[in-house]
């Protein structure tokens, strides 16, 4: 239907009832804020298990804006978007902003929203309301509609009378979602949909994916937030083929984490976003994206041919997402091996005990009639721990009514079939060795694989070796790429690829009683398998547990979970100068800035991260890594500020000789000495660098401003140019390079009319010169630029809501400072320059030409 116009917006009170403020109180530059602040209340309201049977996960903001950034073709005369499943909006709010600010923006903008849900309908009237007024702003022509009714059954209709007439059924040039993940039965009225539509699948996200793409016009654009599991499995097969058959892949983007995508959100699968074209001819080329999560800026880059992402003979269609060149070692590494299971004479098979239905079967311990019943949780270190102590039955009565469940007691290959979120295995395997059971049969619960030999046990020496390779490094590695979800099922392994018989057996002598450590298995791996085949690369696997290793230190430092990332791990390894085959007692302290370190992160470690995202690295690493003591910045030279281009950072002394202890029997005893002693050292940093500091007396307070830098003309700024120029004003805020801000007086710039929320975008200096009644606003210029158009349409869109006059001033220590900028200063505005401390440059724009009036008597 057609929606009518509304002037209200929804907002929470305190006690959760909905309330209503005058959209004319929004700001149309804070649209994303304000739907995000509609998603934060729907989902503190929307209870979680009616997110479960909807399958609701509203996207935040950050997603959104990353999802709605993936669009390439934003510059046509008219655009019409679709969001199957709009929620609140969230995701059509993010496009219209993101159309909003294209350099050559469309003259009109036509947005179809599908909704059912009536307490997400009146949210997303007032995002559309909201993404209304964002284009008038910049004259695009918008209108919307939101049908209340199922997308599905919509979209078959759709497609039933484009039979007819095909502009019907494909009317879209863009597509952006978030699809509801369910799964759906085989007989309901949905899956009969999908199959009028020629789809087969048993989970609706993927049917929303389909018919979107299907409602595309050719050429249009698709971005998806999903589930990763439909890149591989039986499952999705159907849907491979149909969306691969109309949809070219451009660009993947993988998170690291599966908690940060929807950190609001229980989300146990592994998230992707997929920007597609509608064409049958593919891309050269795709470029697969990933970070740590949406608001991580840190964003590695990686390309791979269309043929290497979906192989051209490949009959299910896989898709594979090598995210960098490591990744791509790894798969080279993996294809050495070409066994199947079919191949050895194996297979694998789900556990036949599934313990609710057997539960009267079922007894807490062993007892005379029972046989062992193995459940994940007996496995241990490599071999099976029975009987253990835990809430699990750990016995099975052996009778007739059981026979069918049980198996006869020989050697076999268990596997975890699920991994909790974040294991840091998916792949974990052990041998049960049957000489340790004096029992005629055993049961495996149904959360366990097993291999066996057509339904019989293996020789111990090839459990063993099977083991041992399950268990590898590599094959965790490999089989992470291809598998988003968190289970390991049996026909994941039944796919995988295996070394020889002969092969595994060499490996399974290599220990007997004692299970192998990882470190021993990835040497067994590279030695007896991996040696001979000719890999002229560095060894991924060496690689990777290096990361691995740098993630357990920065654990054991006590790092919070936002800098337990790969990110942090490869920054501390650069500041270390520490290459992947090196022993932790080559580390060294290299002064080195965030673009060397980036630069090392990708010679020797194979991560290449987009050039525009060094601020992150000093964001969201660097600086938790000052304020931890473990770096110290800028040793060489303590008086450089901090934001200095030229800064560097070195690791701290103390923390160099703990880390060169590392995998020592000196780490335990030398890691407590020194996180007794991070305290300590904190105030020896802080008492060195607070000798380095700026002095300026604020309303008769003495506080300090961080060394060097634009601060050493801050300090000129309060001392001389506000004593000459604005006498008697007012100090409102006074910036800083570390603290952010050494001075801010909220309530005073509160009184004029003006609230910041954030402190991004605030000049250096804002003072109230009372005598004119004139709020001043002063930039001091070392290293960023000064008041030009762009900077001063800034400060006029920040301080909007100022009940006084903006006097915009730029300074500068020296003439020979300001003659780079003097092409730049807006008109209108004042510079000021400090060793000229009497004189102010006015740039005046209304009037070219007046004369300068000078005192005769003093002349002559």
């Amino acid at each position: 239907m057609i929606v009518p116009s509304s002037s209200r917006a929804l907002v929470a009170s305190d006690n959760s009832s909905l309330e209503f403020t005058s959209l004319a109180k929004l700001s149309s530059g804070n649209l994303l804020a304000e739907v995000d602040l509609y998603r934060a209340v729907v989902s503190l309201k929307l209870r979680q298990d009616k997110k479960g049977s909807m399958g609701q996960f509203l996207t935040p903001a950050s997603v959104a804006q990353l999802m709605a950034g993936m669009f390439n073709s934003l510059d046509l005369p008219e655009i019409s978007l679709l969001d199957a499943g709009a929620g609140i909006g969230s995701l059509l709010a993010a496009f219209v902003v993101q159309v909003c600010q294209h350099q050559k923006p469309t003259s009109s903008l036509r947005v179809v929203a599908y909704e059912i849900d009536p307490f997400l309908i009146r949210y997303l009237h007032q995002t559309l309301k909201l993404c209304e007024k964002e284009c008038q702003h910049v004259g695009i022509s918008f209108n919307y509609e939101i049908r209340e009714t199922d997308f599905i059954e919509d979209a078959v209709r759709l497609q039933k009378l484009g039979l007819l007439n095909s502009a019907i059924a494909t009317e879209f040039t863009h597509a952006i979602l978030n699809p509801p993940y369910l799964k759906i039965n085989a007989h309901s009225k949905v899956r009969e949909l999908l199959r009028s539509i020629g789809l087969e699948t048993s989970n609706l996200y993927t049917g929303f994916m389909a018919a979107t793409a299907q409602l595309l016009k050719p050429s249009g654009e698709f971005v998806a937030i999903t589930p990763r599991s439909f890149c591989n499995g039986p499952y999705f097969r159907d849907f491979r083929k149909m969306f691969l058959e109309m949809m070219a892949l451009e660009q993947v983007h993988l998170f690291e984490s599966r908690q940060e995508a929807f950190n609001d959100d229980d989300v146990l699968q592994e998230t992707i976003i997929i920007q597609a074209t509608k064409q049958k001819q593919k891309s050269n080329s795709v470029i697969i994206n990933s970070s740590c999560g949406a608001n991580d800026d840190l964003i590695m880059s990686h390309s791979v041919t269309y043929s290497q992402l979906v192989h051209p003979n490949d009959l299910e269609q896989f898709i594979h997402i090598i995210p960098d060149d490591i990744s791509q070692q790894i798969v080279r590494r993996m294809s050495i091996f070409t066994c199947t299971l079919k191949d050895l004479g194996l297979t694998v098979s789900t556990g036949r005990v599934v313990d609710f239905r057997a539960k009267e079967y079922l007894r807490t311990n062993p007892e005379n009639n029972t046989v062992p019943l193995i459940y994940p949780v007996n496995l241990s270190n490599g071999y099976v721990e029975y009987p253990k102590i835990t809430k699990k039955p750990q016995g099975i009565v052996y009778i007739q009514e059981t026979a069918n469940i049980l198996i006869p007691n020989e050697h076999y290959v268990l596997c975890k079939r699920f991994s909790s979120k974040e294991e840091k295995r998916r792949v974990v395997a052990v041998v049960y060795d049957a000489d340790q059971f004096n029992y005629a049969y055993v049961g495996f619960e149904n959360h366990l694989n097993y291999f066996h030999k057509d339904g019989r046990g293996l020789s111990l020496t090839l459990a063993r070796g099977l083991a041992v390779y399950l268990n590898s490094t590599l094959v965790d590695a490999f089989f992470r790429l291809f598998n988003g979800h968190t289970q390991v099922n049996a026909t994941d392994l039944r796919k995988l690829k295996y070394p020889n018989l002969s092969q595994l057996l060499c490996l399974g002598t290599e220990f007997k009683d004692q299970f192998p450590s990882l470190q021993e298995i990835d040497e067994l791996i590279e030695n007896q398998l991996l040696s001979m085949s000719n890999l002229s690369e560095n060894n991924p696997i060496a690689t990777k547990s290096r990361i691995d290793e740098a993630l357990q230190i920065l654990t054991q430092l006590g790092f919070p979970r936002t800098q337990l990332n790969e990110r942090s791990a490869l920054t501390l390894l650069a500041l270390l100068d520490l290459k992947p085959t090196d022993s932790w007692q080559l580390a060294t302290s290299p002064l080195m800035g965030i673009t060397p370190m980036m630069n090392f992160m990708a010679q020797h470690y194979g991560k290449t991260y987009k050039p525009n995202t060094r601020e992150t690295v000093r964001r969201q690493t660097v600086h938790q890594f000052l304020d931890a003591t473990l770096i110290v910045a800028n040793p060489d030279d303590l008086s450089r500020p901090i934001n200095s281009p030229k800064t560097v950072y070195q690791i701290e002394n103390s923390a160099l000789e703990l880390l060169k202890t590392y995998a020592t029997n000196d780490w335990e005893k030398s890691i407590c000495t020194y996180l007794a002693s991070v305290e300590t050292l904190k105030k020896q940093y802080a008492q060195e660098r607070e000798m380095s500091r700026i002095p300026i007396v604020i309303n008769g307070e003495i506080k300090n401003l961080s060394p060097g830098g634009q601060n050493i003309l801050i300090e000129k700024v309060i001392n001389d140019f506000a004593a000459r120029f604005t006498p008697s004003g007012k100090l409102i805020y006074v910036g800083d390079t570390d603290e952010k801000f050494a001075h801010f007086d909220e309530a005073a710039l509160a009184d004029l009319g003006v609230n910041i929320d954030s402190h991004g975008k605030m000049p250096d200096v804002i003072i109230h010169f009372t005598t004119n009644n004139w709020l001043v606003l002063i930039e001091a210029v070392t290293s960023h630029g000064p008041i030009n158009p762009k900077r001063k349409k800034e400060l006029e869109v920040l301080f909007r809501s100022a009940q006084i006059p903006l006097v915009m001033v730029t300074t500068f220590l020296s003439r020979k400072a300001m003659v780079g900028y003097l092409a730049e200063i807006a008109w209108e505005t004042d510079v000021w320059v400090a060793e000229d401390a009497t004189h102010l440059i006015h740039f005046n724009g209304e009037y070219l030409l007046q004369a300068y009036q000078t005192d005769k008597k003093q002349t002559s």
